[in-house]
């Protein structure tokens, strides 16, 4: 059973996405507030991420932003959480959010959230951290992702036990529950010509 006190939480920064993402991203938030997590984001006050920290705020959590300098602006910037931390680029952005996360959510967004989930996920998979990593399929945003993870394991880039790093589901009591749930194991770091997938 996964010891969860601190998640870190990536999600889209656009106001222009439907409604109902946001209110999503407020949903995560209240959760996980109610479950008295610390919640640990990349420090913006716009789209989900804000919708997210804002409502987590509401409810009481601690709420810890870590910005980079070149986003750091009075349009972009979240001024009320309890502890915004700016670092001088992306990578210190990222390894420093990954220090004090205990598991990983990716809520909808685009590349950089991508690309923050799939690194927390090669870090998983070459034994860098056991932290459980999830992503909250809310309204299937994620269907078509999914579907070409168990294409890339279906096709030996992947061994299953990789595949089964990324923890999906549709609901945050449901994705809560197996990121709890997660136990590290031991992991085939890379494919060799011999694999069978």
């Amino acid at each position: 059973m996964a010891d969860i006190r601190s998640v870190c939480v990536y999600a889209g920064s656009s106001n222009r996405v439907d409604r109902k993402y946001l209110d999503v991203a407020a949903r995560v938030g209240r959760f996980l507030a109610r479950q008295g997590c610390r919640i640990v984001y990349g420090g913006g006050s716009t789209g989900l991420m804000g919708a997210m920290a804002d409502a987590a705020l509401e409810a009481g959590a601690e709420v810890i932003g870590v910005i980079p300098d070149h986003f750091y602006t009075p349009e972009l910037a979240h001024t009320g959480l309890t502890r915004l931390e700016v670092v001088p680029d992306m990578h210190t952005r990222k390894r420093r959010m990954a220090e004090l996360a205990d598991a990983f959510i990716a809520l909808p967004g685009g590349y950089g959230t991508w690309e923050e989930l799939f690194e927390m996920l090669t870090w998983a998979q070459i034994g860098l951290h056991q932290k459980p990593v999830g992503v909250l399929n809310a309204f299937g945003f994620y269907d078509l992702l999914l579907q070409f993870v168990t294409q890339a394991r279906e096709q030996h880039f992947l061994y299953k036990d990789h595949e089964d790093l990324l923890l999906a589901r549709t609901t945050i009591e449901d994705l809560w529950q197996a990121l709890q749930g997660y136990r590290p194991r031991a992991l085939r770091k890379w494919l060799t010509p011999q694999d069978e997938g």
